[in-house]
């Protein structure tokens, strides 16, 4: 219930509130620190991914930068649409990259599912970010986010570092890796975030967190539709292919 106080009440507890929110900050500073500072583990296996611009390995996906950001993006072969969660994010990746190249920064999503497949969806969308295909690659099994029916059939598989139960897990699953280019140009690993890991990367969200109804879901992302779906009906489940 929505409690109606005077300006005065309203300062006083908004000041309190000011309190948690920079101790926050300097959390979420904090923990930037320490994940800058973990270790990094060297990219041995010679990745192949197919782009607009030809067949490349991991260090080409760099385009010259020495960082590297990969979504990886819940689009499987065979898909008529990419995770409805998934494109919520990748909304937001097209205003971001002109900054994060600034920043010496590369940004790419990466799907199991061919090219072709990939560009009928991006058309769709109108979407202009980078985006690679892994099909035929060991790349999205070795970073935890595709899976085997054999594996699902077994009842847990390895998913956001810890056995997670077939019943929250798919054959596709969501999440993000950081690489950087060492100075002998190898690849370098630095960081990998799964589920809600990315979610600050999702303005809307952290827009509709300041909003006086908050996210204003019962369950997560029930309400979220592929932005050309709004018109339609019923949001479809998050995270499945369509």
């Amino acid at each position: 219930m929505t409690r109606i106080s005077t300006r005065e009440d309203w300062l006083v507890a908004r000041k309190a509130l000011l309190a948690g929110e920079k101790a926050l900050t300097r959390q979420r500073d904090a923990l930037a620190a320490e994940r800058r500072a973990l270790p990094r583990v060297r990219i041995a296996k010679p990745y192949r991914f197919e782009t607009r611009a030809g067949v490349t390995d991991l260090a080409g996906l760099f385009a010259g930068r020495s960082q590297l950001m990969v979504c990886h993006f819940m689009l499987a072969p065979g898909w008529e649409a990419g995770c409805t969660g998934c494109s919520f994010l990748a909304d937001h990746f097209d205003a971001m990259l002109p900054h994060l190249q600034a920043h010496d920064v590369s940004l790419t999503a990466v799907s199991s599912a061919p090219l072709a497949e990939i560009e009928a969806y991006r058309a769709r969308m109108g979407w202009a970010f980078p985006w690679a295909s892994s099909a035929g690659s060991d790349f999205n099994r070795d970073f935890g986010v595709s899976f085997t029916e054999e594996e699902l059939a077994s009842g847990t598989v390895d998913y956001n570092f810890r056995a997670t139960p077939r019943e929250t897990a798919g054959p596709e699953m969501p999440g993000l890796s950081a690489f950087e280019r060492a100075e002998d140009g190898s690849v370098l690993h630095s960081y990998s975030s799964y589920a809600r890991g990315s979610e600050e990367l999702v303005g809307t969200y952290m827009m509709l967190d300041l909003a006086p109804k908050g996210r204003n879901e019962t369950a997560g992302m029930d309400w979220v539709r592929r932005h050309d779906e709004y018109a339609q009906g019923p949001a479809a489940a998050c995270c499945h292919g369509g």
